[in-house]
């Protein structure tokens, strides 16, 4: 499903403040392409998209007592859209 592949929108104070240049940031899967993002942004929000940034954050570190371990990777995607157009992040 498509929603599935766009994992959840990134509420932090640096996307916070690209959403006034109309720029949203959203964790996706990793086997998604830059073509495929844009593909789907557009699709599951009906909105146009001007270009797409991404980047894959390092792995960090979380332990349990003695266990080591690592969170699961992600990537990042910077989405900008066309003049005009909006997602809305809250649900009404």
């Amino acid at each position: 499903m498509i929603i599935d592949l766009v994992k959840r929108p990134v509420i932090t104070e640096k996307a916070t403040r690209i959403l006034e240049k109309n720029q949203y940031t959203f964790d996706v899967e990793l086997s998604l392409t830059k073509p495929k993002i844009k593909a789907l942004i557009e699709k599951a929000f009906k909105v146009e998209v001007v270009s797409v940034n991404t980047h894959r954050p390092p792995r960090r570190k979380r332990r349990l007592g003695t266990t080591q371990g690592y969170l699961p990777r992600y990537k990042r995607a910077i989405i900008t859209l066309k003049r005009g157009f909006m997602i809305p992040l809250t649900p009404f």
